[in-house]
């Protein structure tokens, strides 16, 4: 077992961004991630020690990791450092754990024992995991098959992608967090003009606010004009 001290561990913050509204009535609930939120008003009840929390990049599951260690106390460790040596250590912190991205796990023999192990151990602690990918374990090729039947068998919920409301109030919301209002007619201009997606959302807001910054403009119609132009261009 590796002495290293507990900072090795890289234990991180949630992403908080550009202040970032990540409390539990700043999620914006829509019939795309309502079985998601309800897994999370569900815990401590969870039937297993482990949730698998999955969808595509921006769409929602720091958010809800936010929400549930809230909620639980737990903290958020990098996939990138789990591995056998220092599974102990971080059992020993005595907290519920989320692992974000741990995409990079998957198919990594040295991460996947190590995940193994926490699992185990949390199982016989009666504590609980979060585990968030960008698809569920079902469809995905493990190195370790003990750790496979483990998370196929785990409860697995989606947040998919969003229909027309939610991503209005997504484009709402990601420009409030940066301390920008948006006006109706802005909104309707992007709407019919950008991809359906998560991810396309949070690139817009953050191209148009940092251009904006420094052109020093506003969020305005033929300002975005441009922006979306460009991007169209590019493809």
């Amino acid at each position: 077992m590796s002495n290293a001290p507990l900072n090795k561990l890289e234990q991180i913050p949630l992403d908080l961004g550009h202040r970032t509204a990540l409390a539990r009535n700043d999620f914006l609930v829509a019939p795309n991630n309502h079985d998601a939120v309800a897994w999370i008003d569900l815990w401590p009840e969870w039937p297993a020690p482990l949730l698998v929390l999955y969808g595509a990049p921006a769409s929602g599951k720091t958010h809800l990791g936010a929400v549930w260690s809230e909620r639980s106390a737990a903290i958020c460790v990098k996939a990138s450092a789990i591995n056998e040596d220092v599974i102990r250590d971080i059992a020993d912190m005595n907290h519920h754990v989320i692992i974000e991205d741990g995409d990079s796990l998957i198919g990594n023999l040295t991460g996947e024992k190590g995940l193994f192990h926490l699992y185990n151990i949390f199982k016989e602690d009666q504590r609980s995991i979060m585990l968030t990918l960008q698809e569920p374990p079902v469809r995905r090729s493990f190195a370790l098959p003990d750790l496979a039947s483990r998370l196929r068998a785990a409860p697995s919920v989606a947040i998919r992608e969003p229909d027309e409301h939610l991503l209005s109030a997504l484009i709402v919301k990601l420009f409030n967090d940066r301390q920008i209002r948006v006006s109706t007619e802005v909104l309707q201009y992007i709407l019919p003009r950008i991809e359906r997606s998560f991810e396309a959302v949070r690139d817009l807001v953050e191209k148009a606010d940092q251009r904006a910054m420094v052109e020093k403009r506003s969020i305005t119609i033929p300002f975005l004009r441009d922006i979306i132009g460009q991007e169209a261009t590019r493809e």
